[in-house]
């Protein structure tokens, strides 16, 4: 008999349901049956665990027992593609989207995805903050032409839900969420990943300085985006949480 391949090891691991591959043995000359078993059932939990972990706010809005029930069919969907446990559940927004026990729910495929961005912010590079009094001693000439570097460590949650009010209700309490598309900017001074309310225009413009344009073309991707978008505040919210770590003036 021949060995089982790892497809088999691998379909017969994540499904509770599925036999021991053929040609499986316990090392003693007979079947593997109890202990695959075993490890079968610690490989799920271990899974169970990183979803549980890994998604705060849809465990905090779901429950935790509702989020484990949640991750037996997301496993069995989507079994690990990297040995770095902190890397999976990337599949689980569109995981989401498609589930239809939470399809009433249209909202958690977002929320899922803040949690991503929260975690992929935390273990991003360091990088030192753009010093605010810099940018003050620049003449708005070249402040204009200015292109300013971003982060490694920022992340920009777009969403037609009030994702920052939903953050909110699960974390701090907050009041029941209005209906109003809300995005949300992570950002990681010091350790801890921040989330922030980011304002009418700040994708547009945060989108624009990462792709290399100056600072007045990002000023105008932003008014284009939110005609009233108050860019000094703007400004002030990527200093003040570090979003911002170079400037650079074309020659």
């Amino acid at each position: 008999m021949s060995p089982p391949t790892q497809a088999d090891f691998r379909t017969a691991m994540l499904r509770p349901e599925a036999p021991v591959p053929e040609g499986l043995g316990n090392g003693h000359g007979g079947p593997a049956g109890r202990r695959f078993a075993v490890y079968r059932n610690n490989v799920a939990v271990g899974l169970t665990e990183a979803v549980v972990e890994g998604f705060p706010t849809l465990r905090a809005l779901l429950g935790e027992d509702n989020l484990r029930a949640l991750a037996a069919p997301f496993l069995r969907a989507h079994p690990p593609s990297s040995p770095l446990m902190f890397r999976y559940g990337a599949a689980l927004p569109g995981f989401l989207r498609s589930f239809q026990p939470l399809a009433h729910m249209g909202y958690l495929p977002d929320v899922a995805r803040l949690d991503l961005a929260r975690r992929e912010s935390y273990h991003a590079a360091d990088a030192t903050p753009l010093d605010p009094a810099r940018l003050a001693a620049i003449p708005p000439a070249d402040l204009a032409r200015a292109r300013l570097g971003l982060a490694p460590s920022l992340r920009v949650v777009r969403s037609a839900w009030p994702l920052w009010q939903i953050w909110q209700l699960a974390h701090h309490d907050g009041p029941p969420p209005r209906p109003v598309a809300e995005d949300i900017l992570i950002t990681r001074p010091g350790f801890d990943p921040t989330a922030h309310h980011l304002p009418a225009g700040g994708a547009g413009f945060l989108d624009a300085l990462g792709q290399g344009r100056s600072a007045e073309a990002a000023s105008e991707a932003a008014l284009a985006e939110a005609p009233d978008a108050d860019l000094p505040a703007l400004l002030g919210l990527l200093l003040k949480s570090g979003a911002l770590t170079s400037l650079e003036i074309p020659t």
